[in-house]
């Protein structure tokens, strides 16, 4: 069906708008400028994906709280006329078992429940020594190297990746292994026996991994999964493909916000010395919350399917649509976020939904605030000249992955 352009069911013109949509390479740290248009004339309107289907695109804030806490709009990415991201994800949707990624009440409350704990708020807090000794010993180790350094390389990979190794109980030794492996699974460009086998790499270590935590359980997540496993309340097949989706999401996400976040606060230096010079942890948490609306990284949108007829505005999305919900067009919302294309480290941006919004909202949300909190409230502090060691113009930006980030931040100081 690719490259065929599917009339939509409700009779109206195939639309003239593919999604995802192209950046604008002189801002680089802006959504695509068609989002915009797209939010003025048609908040709630069809674009053309790789396929050819037509699904309903959602740009405002308001329209996207009032769908993803709607019963009737659907996680379930078995169901037809599902709006998958690429070629290689509808080909392993049907062999993929139910997760909290791909399910509807009360089956994703039942799995939600299993992990849930170890990522509750009071839980995560804990680790906050941990992972600050891991930053300032990464940061100690990237001033005693050469300069310029790369600061993917050198900090925002290691940090989540250390972090969910250890949460998880999978040794950080494997890290290039599952690294690789999940920039293939996420990757658009990537064929779908690239991406099936990367998959599948991943899917046979972590159940190899399952096999040990089985017979000799530790304290971390895998091994608490395990323990529910033997007890029957979830099977060994969910188990693994929980801990793939948890090892993946938590390290491409936040090592693509720390690499970025830091690339935009030198684009903007009177918001870096607000900072770098306060040391309130209250200023700190705002400003992650405030790049993360700005940045706003998942850039292929939150995907869904209608269950039942849906109104909303002037238009009637219907059972069996797809529906795509673009997280950086609500975050850049007027209506949400007044100025909403300025970065202001002092705007109240809690309400942002670059983790979603509702009942799927990121489960390791908590986790990652943490990491961005620590690595933010350090780096700038501790290494005051921190500076970009190429142009901007020059710089590598990923278009193809679920997340948009830097390939490389060269820095120096």
């Amino acid at each position: 069906m690719s490259g065929i352009l599917a009339r939509p069911a409700d009779g109206t013109t195939p639309p003239d708008r593919a999604y995802p949509m192209t950046r604008d390479l002189t801002c680089p740290l802006a959504p695509p400028p068609g989002l915009h248009t797209a939010r003025a004339e048609s908040p709630v309107g069809r674009v053309r994906i790789w396929n050819g289907t037509t699904p309903w695109l959602i740009t405002r804030h308001a329209d996207q709280r009032a769908l993803l806490v709607d019963p009737r709009v659907s996680n379930d990415d078995h169901e037809p006329g599902f709006p998958y991201v690429n070629a290689h994800r509808a080909a392993i949707a049907h062999a993929t078992p139910p997760l909290i990624t791909n399910t509807d009440a009360p089956e994703h409350t039942r799995l939600r429940r299993m992990v849930n704990a170890p990522f509750l708020v009071k839980r995560i807090e804990a680790m906050r020594p941990a992972i600050q000794k891991i930053v300032d010993d990464l940061i100690d180790t990237m001033l005693d190297g050469p300069k310029p350094a790369d600061l993917l390389t050198a900090l925002a990979l290691p940090v989540p990746s250390l972090v969910i190794a250890e949460l998880l109980g999978v040794p950080y030794a494997d890290h290039d292994f599952f690294q690789s492996n999940s920039n293939l699974v996420l990757d658009s460009d990537a064929s779908a026996d690239e991406a099936r086998r990367a998959s599948g790499a991943l899917t046979g270590y972590l159940d190899t991994l399952l096999g040990e935590k089985l017979t000799a359980p530790g304290e971390d997540v895998l091994s608490g999964m395990g323990r529910r496993v033997t007890a029957g309340e979830m099977t060994r097949t969910e188990a693994v493909h929980m801990g793939v989706a948890m090892l993946i999401a938590g390290h491409e996400t936040t090592a693509t916000m720390i690499s970025l976040g830091t690339l935009a606060l030198l684009q903007h230096p009177d918001q870096l010395a607000l900072l770098r010079d306060d040391d309130d942890p209250r200023t700190v948490a705002g400003a992650v919350d405030e790049l993360l609306r700005y940045l706003t990284i998942v850039q292929t949108g939150v995907r869904r399917v209608a269950k039942e007829d849906i109104s909303i505005g002037d238009q009637v999305i219907r059972a069996g649509d797809g529906i795509i919900f673009d997280l950086a067009a609500a975050n850049w919302d007027p209506e949400a976020f007044p100025e909403a294309d300025r970065l202001d480290l002092r705007r109240p941006a809690r309400t942002h939904q670059a983790f979603g919004y509702g009942p799927h909202q990121c489960l390791g949300q908590s986790l990652a605030r943490l990491e961005l909190q620590v690595v933010y409230g350090t780096l700038y502090r501790r290494v005051p000249t921190l500076t970009l060691a190429a142009p901007l113009d020059q710089l590598a930006f990923d278009h193809t992955g679920t997340t948009y980030g830097v390939r490389c931040l060269p820095v120096t100081w």
